[in-house]
């Protein structure tokens, strides 16, 4: 006669079996106004300004098409998945982000940082998507 599988062992097994749900990490101390937004053919073009309080971050997160970025105040350390910092941008610096890269943005620094932002998005993206953490200690 076969023993009744308990509610914990049940809940181990499928713990150890079933695959992980990764979850998101929120961003904090961001915040984004929509300066405007235009739709040409198949592509949304969105201009914002994202401001990061000091020890703000983004969040890990991608965007489905390229960023086009510009530093008006403060600094923005930028680090990808593998959780190096591929870039460090200072007041008057520009730069670009990829499709689909993994990222997150931090202001380590003691001022707010200032970010305008050009998304060239795939029509009706979201501006970002979401990402696990992928092991970085920060």
């Amino acid at each position: 006669m076969r023993k009744p599988i308990t509610v914990v062992a049940a809940a181990t097994l499928a713990a150890v079996l079933l695959p992980a749900t990764a979850s998101a990490t929120p961003g904090s101390g961001v915040a984004g106004t929509i300066l405007a937004q235009k739709t040409i053919g198949q592509t949304d073009y969105t201009l914002r300004e994202i401001t990061i309080q000091p020890g703000g971050y983004t969040g890990w997160h991608f965007h489905d098409g390229t960023l086009y970025a510009y530093v008006k105040a403060g600094t923005l350390t930028h680090n990808l998945a593998d959780c190096s910092v591929d870039g460090v941008f200072g007041a008057g610096r520009a730069f670009t982000e990829k499709p689909d890269q993994v990222h997150i943005g931090r202001n380590l620094g003691a001022t707010p940082l200032v970010l305008e932002v050009l998304y060239v998005l795939p029509k009706g993206s979201p501006l970002s998507e979401d990402a696990p953490n992928p092991g970085c200690d920060f």
